[in-house]
């Protein structure tokens, strides 16, 4: 008999990883699939880091690491911290994992309980409430739309919040909207929280360099949230190493020490050459990976105004990461070429069946209204997808 666990069973598969499965088996097929689901820059690894990966393989780096990171390592984590987001950590408040994606899931393990709740602003991306559910907590979507240029208000923060709230998870700017938080958005948000002290903010930063306007601002730099906030970063976006697998976080010195510890009988420590790496990609200025944001920045520019000649692509200005999330609900109902569309999987399903394209439902944010596309892709590439989702929709 074969038989489960609960908790597997109980475990989403991974909407994103779904979508570029199907795409890559559409592909195996021989039809010419352009993948706008994943949230991976198409940009190579810049050479400076590269070199530093290199030598760290000639210098003989191939021992195992320490569980939370080389301490030269999380120091350069801690200039980073200073310097980026006026936050002051100790090596001893850092941890650095395999991807930022281990580092959101060792907070989780080691503060949530069974009957915990878990405030997720949608939309949200898709494994943070994957990781609650591992966690056997229970987590509580707070709305958000289009309207509202996907921000949740204090208002909706207070309503949302019972006696088992235990944590919120921020992430600005946002995957999947490109939302950015203002310190003064935030701030309101912080006047709420202040009022329940029970309350731990995890503070996802991953996109913070990918930033066209507004500029990041850090939850733990508000003053009276900074010992109940874990912030957590990573290499993979802004430097094109989403393959190297280095996330870390900055948090109350015995949250790090908890998650070390979890760490320790998880994977231990992370990748030796990616650490170094690390340290020569956090240690450089931040303005060596202006071309990359400056080309995201002009593709979002691009997206929004091929995009916005669709009739039915609802649109705001999303002011960082490298994602559009159109509202796409004028099309519920409606038959195309045959297929009826009740939802925003249906609505994906065909433009990935009929135009080719491959993106991701917003249900699987927490957004079921909408759609997201990524434009991590070379302008030619987005130039012809749209062309081909407004044959089939336009």
């Amino acid at each position: 008999m074969k038989q489960l666990s609960n908790r597997i069973n109980s475990l989403p598969s991974s909407a994103t990883l779904a979508m570029a499965a199907k795409a890559r088996e559409l592909k195996e097929q021989g039809k010419d699939i352009i993948s706008l689901s994943l949230g991976e820059p198409d940009f190579n690894t810049p050479e400076f880091i590269k070199d530093a990966a290199i030598q760290a393989i000639n210098d003989n780096y191939n021992s195992y690491t320490p569980v939370n990171g080389y301490l030269d390592l999380r120091k350069a984590i801690c200039k980073k911290f200073k310097r980026d987001n006026n936050l002051s950590y100790n090596e001893n408040q850092i941890v650095v994992s395999t991807g930022a994606k281990q580092s959101i899931a060792n907070v989780a393990q080691v503060l949530l309980n069974p009957g915990d709740e878990v405030l997720l602003p949608a939309p949200y991306w898709v494994s943070y409430s994957a990781i609650s559910v591992l966690s056997e907590a229970k987590y509580v979507e707070i709305p958000s739309s289009i309207e509202t240029d996907f921000k949740i208000t204090p208002a909706q923060l207070e309503e949302a919040i019972t006696p088992r709230t235990k944590m919120i998870f921020f992430n600005s700017p946002n995957n999947p909207s490109g939302t950015v938080y203002t310190e003064e958005e935030y701030r309101a948000l912080a006047k709420v929280l202040e009022k329940h002290p029970q309350i731990y903010i995890l503070s996802d930063e991953i996109y913070e360099h990918i930033n066209y306007g507004p500029g990041n601002f850090s939850f733990a730099a508000i003053e009276n949230m900074y010992d109940r906030t874990i912030t957590v970063n990573g290499v993979a976006k802004a430097f094109a190493m989403t393959g190297w697998r280095i996330g870390y976080i900055g948090a109350p010195e015995w949250i790090a020490k908890a998650c070390n510890k979890m760490q320790g009988q998880i994977t231990s420590g992370a990748n030796c050459i990616a650490q170094r790496a690390t340290i020569t990609a956090l240690e450089a200025p931040v303005s060596k990976i202006n071309y990359m944001v400056d080309e995201f920045h002009k593709r979002r520019d691009l997206v929004l105004k091929l995009l916005g000649k669709i009739k039915g692509f609802k649109l705001n200005k999303p002011e960082g990461a490298f994602y559009v999330f159109p509202d796409i609900s004028y099309f519920f109902g409606k038959t195309i070429n045959g297929q009826k569309i009740k939802n925003a999987s249906d609505f994906s399903m065909l433009l990935l069946e009929q135009a080719n394209v491959a993106t991701v439902t917003g249900e699987a944010f927490g957004a079921p209204n909408c759609i997201r596309l990524s434009y991590a892709a070379s302008e030619a590439q987005l130039r012809k997808a749209i062309e081909q989702i407004k044959k089939v929709v336009g």
